[in-house]
């Protein structure tokens, strides 16, 4: 059988059987119709033309076998004449009988399936005239549980439940950014090792993984950081925060997020991270080489993958745990493939040459543990699905007949991902929900606050988001004790968070209820930082005396846009500046134009000026 290339089309039934077919094929393919076969090319194929005329062609159809007629319609309500095997394999399990060989895998005979394709082409006027009986594919779908299993091949799962957390995570980060404790790359923008540290102080029950001991000389079986790693990137790439020297400093954006629920915040960021270019989860996978080499110039678009995986999160059910290998099938039975590199080849494992991705199975790993990483590095950290893993050593082994893996503990850090759960907060991210309904916060009883206005801790130690918090909103006066003050009340306020924050913080944390004086300060403060209002910008006016100041202040046609401010001047709001001074000329008075002062030249200013003279003369 002639090659028949992707980007070829074939127009008619004629067309594939006289160009794309052979005479020893056509004979092949002749058999199925039980007539008798000429020996003219062109004969045999009438008698194939004339087998799939008109009626016939329904009754060829019906008699293929299920997911041989599945293969047939598959194409022909798609946009494409193509037939993509993967994907057919993705949804159905296993491809469509196209013939047999003989035991040495020659002399190919083929099914009666070879009527619709040629060379995976079915011509356009044939799927034209079976788009009229065929009836529309199942939806591809998939499995998913509604309680998880104890364990994964006898290993414990650990779950993770990323709705909450996420939430107090990403105040918590803001808080250290706000506080000057995140340090990042100039050129990489990634996270420092001691800033690596610090987040994982403030990540609740830590980042995925422990720090283990290494047990063997082999390999480090250590996943390394996940979250602490992501968190900084992606408030980064949401303009939450930006690079002011080493340090990372809040924007805008990044104080008002401060003050807006989380929530709200997480699906900007979401959206945000989407399109961002700021790295590429691939290079965090350290055993494949060439990335920043020749195999940088075949990597597709970071969007286009994580729009694929985005879509089809959307496409899942929420609420329902979906093994991470039934999802990676699912991205392709959907519909909504990608792939890492357009050529493998530049990729490769420890040596270039026999390492290579290129090989055969290679281009699946690296699209597997493309999308293991999307899904625990940035999905998991904000929020949108819950987890539950296993240690990534020996957890898959699917890369096993790859050359060069032989010492590889582990392909990825996130080869452990073995199940998945979107959230609702995912569901509002992923726009399935147009609402989100944050939980109550988490109850802890670990602080006391005192009538005196002390907050200490009790019990075990205190989370370092809660110190954040509590160096946020108080004075610390010792290692375990903070006090309440009302100037730092003001600042939180000012700053565009409501006392309410402050309220719900102390009562969540608090063993006892908060005491009378407590809630008095905080009602204060509120109604304090509601009593005083910015009405914008002025200019203020000098009179000359005191009874020219009150003749213009009480006088009809001035007094509605200017004010008294002490017995000689009168202020002027900016937006009634134009209409001040033309009442002010109809009282037969006006501004002179020397009554605002012009600053005072500096020093050095006055130093260069007068060196300018000196060489002029």
């Amino acid at each position: 059988m002639a090659r028949c290339y992707f980007d070829d089309k074939i127009p008619t039934l004629e067309d594939a059987l006289s160009i794309h077919m052979t005479a020893d094929d056509l004979k092949k393919l002749a058999k199925h119709t039980g007539k008798k076969i000429p020996t003219r090319k062109s004969d045999i194929a009438a008698v194939i033309q004339r087998h799939l005329d008109g009626d016939r062609l329904e009754s060829v159809w019906r008699g293929l076998d299920d997911l041989q007629r599945a293969a047939v319609a598959e194409v022909v309500h798609s946009s494409s004449t193509h037939f993509f095997a993967d994907r057919f394999a993705a949804k159905y399990g296993r491809g469509p009988v196209w013939g047999s060989t003989d035991k040495w895998g020659h002399r190919r005979e083929p099914s009666p399936l070879g009527f619709f394709f040629y060379g995976g082409v079915m011509p356009d006027d044939l799927k034209e005239r079976l788009k009229a009986f065929m009836p529309e594919p199942a939806t591809a779908k998939i499995k998913t549980r509604p309680e998880l299993p104890a364990s994964h091949d006898e290993i414990p799962l650990a779950v993770h439940q990323r709705e909450s957390a996420a939430q107090q995570e990403l105040l918590s980060v803001l808080r250290l950014i706000d506080s000057g404790k995140i340090c990042v790359s100039d050129k990489t923008r990634r996270p420092s090792a001691a800033t690596i540290k610090t987040i994982t102080d403030i990540l609740e029950g830590g980042d995925f993984y422990p720090v283990l001991p290494v047990k063997s000389t082999w390999g480090d079986e250590n996943a390394g950081p996940i979250r602490a790693f992501a968190w900084p990137l992606i408030v980064q790439a949401g303009g939450l925060a930006q690079l002011a020297g080493s340090k990372l400093q809040l924007t805008k954006a990044g104080r008002k997020a401060l003050s807006q629920p989380a929530s709200q915040t997480l699906r900007r960021l979401w959206t945000k991270w989407i399109d961002t270019t700021l790295v590429d989860e691939l290079s965090r996978i350290d055993c494949v080489k060439g990335q920043t080499g020749r195999g940088k110039r075949g990597l597709t678009a970071v969007s286009s993958r994580r729009d694929a995986i985005a879509d089809t999160l959307a496409d899942s059910p929420a609420g329902s745990w979906i093994l991470a290998d039934d999802f990676y099938r699912f991205v392709w039975a959907s519909g909504n493939s990608f792939e890492v590199s357009r050529n493998g080849w530049d990729l490769y494992i420890c040596e270039k040459h026999y390492g290579s991705l290129g090989y055969e199975g290679g281009d699946k790993v690296l699209n597997e543990r493309y999308l293991l990483a999307f899904l625990l590095e940035y999905a998991a950290t904000l929020g949108v699905i819950d987890v539950a893993l296993v240690p990534p050593a020996g957890a898959r082994s699917n890369y096993h007949n790859l050359w060069g893996t032989d010492e590889l503990v582990y392909f990825s850090r996130y080869d452990g991902l073995m199940y998945f759960r979107i959230t609702a907060l995912g569901a509002y991210c992923l726009d399935l929900e147009a609402v989100f309904e944050p939980a109550p916060l988490e109850t802890k009883a670990v602080l006391r606050v005192l009538p005196n206005f002390e907050i200490t801790a009790i019990g075990g130690e205190l989370d370092q988001g809660d110190r954040i918090a509590l160096d946020t909103y108080a004075i610390q006066v010792s290692d375990l004790v903070w006090r309440l003050d009302q100037p730092k009340l003001l600042a939180v306020v000012e700053e565009g968070r409501p006392i309410d924050e402050v309220r719900d913080f102390l009562t969540a944390r608090s063993s006892v209820t908060i005491p009378d004086t407590v809630a008095r300060l905080l009602d204060d403060v509120a109604e304090r930082s509601t009593k005083i209002h910015d009405q914008g910008l002025a200019r203020l006016v000098e009179c000359a005396d005191p009874a020219l100041a009150a003749l213009i202040a009480n006088d009809s046609r001035t007094r509605k846009h200017c004010m008294s401010a002490g017995e000689r001047h009168l202020v002027v709001p900016s937006s009634s500046e134009t209409a001040f001074k033309r009442a002010l000329r109809e009282v037969g008075y006006l501004v002179a134009m020397d009554s605002v002062k012009a600053a005072k030249p500096s020093r050095k200013a006055q130093v260069k000026k007068s060196s300018s003279r000196s060489v002029g003369t």
